[in-house]
């Protein structure tokens, strides 16, 4: 593909309105990513290996997804069947979401579990602190999951490669921006971090139940988006949890006056 044919697609009012649909698309797709990186980074105790891990993993991210990207007619052959389990068939997507959906289930509840040990003095808060390259481990695994559901909503709203591709760096780029913000405010407030948790719990069950629907062993209702509500329940629980925050934070300013 030449410079031109890449520049192309951006020339048209269309081009540009599928870029800025598929950024926001993306970001909006990237928030578990960034969570799940910030609760892995919150575990390695030196703040500059949390840095460079945080910073690796999102590149990481944009690396991956740009690699699908260029597999497409691949990917489009992941809904085909690779065998069958009775009359399930079993394609390569529904293993890829079946295994990062049982993987975040055991990693977020057992970070819960954890969490409940540290409250009850039952376990000091530093006994379970990892590596970088433990970290970028775990992220790696992450990252190919929500890279390949990224990809695969990014195909649906459109076929044009350059747009996909330069979608995908913007979107990345606005998250190694915004990530180490997120990182510091889900460490400073150790309920917002239970809210993460518990919003990954619920991203690894709908992985887990879309995984069992692309066998068709369950059926949803036809146009429910599960994953889209799941985003409404987080951004209300958000708000509401920033207001007690704020409450919060009242209370203690009159109280010190």
């Amino acid at each position: 593909m030449s410079v031109s044919d890449f520049i192309a697609p951006f020339q048209s009012i269309s081009g540009v309105i599928d870029l800025f649909t598929l950024i926001l698309m993306e970001i909006v797709l990237g928030i578990d990513n960034i969570i799940f990186i910030a609760i892995i980074c919150g575990q390695i105790a030196d703040k500059k290996e949390a840095a460079r891990a945080r910073f690796f993993g999102l590149t990481l991210a944009l690396v991956v997804r740009i690699i699908l990207l260029s597999t497409i007619s691949f990917i489009a052959h992941m809904v085909t069947p690779l065998f069958h389990l009775g009359e399930y068939g079993i394609t390569g997507r529904g293993l890829i979401l079946f295994g990062g959906g049982v993987f975040l289930l055991v990693k977020t509840t057992n970070e819960i579990y954890h969490k409940f040990k540290e409250a009850d003095n039952e376990e000091k808060p530093n006994a379970r602190k990892m590596t970088w390259i433990q970290a970028i481990l775990q992220i790696t695994i992450i990252d190919i999951v929500f890279s390949f559901d990224s990809i695969i909503t990014a195909v649906g709203l459109s076929n044009n490669i350059p747009i996909m591709v330069m979608a995908v760096i913007v979107a990345m780029v606005v998250m190694l921006l915004f990530a180490p913000y997120v990182s510091e405010f889900i460490e400073k407030y150790p309920t917002l971090k239970m809210l993460a948790l518990a919003f990954l719990v619920v991203i690894g069950l709908i992985l887990f139940l879309e995984a069992l629907e692309d066998a068709h062993i369950l059926h949803l209702p036809e146009g429910v988006d599960i994953k889209t509500y799941a985003y409404i329940a987080l951004a209300f629980s958000l708000t509401v949890e920033m207001l007690n925050i704020r409450m919060h934070n009242v209370k203690m300013k009159r109280n010190k006056g």
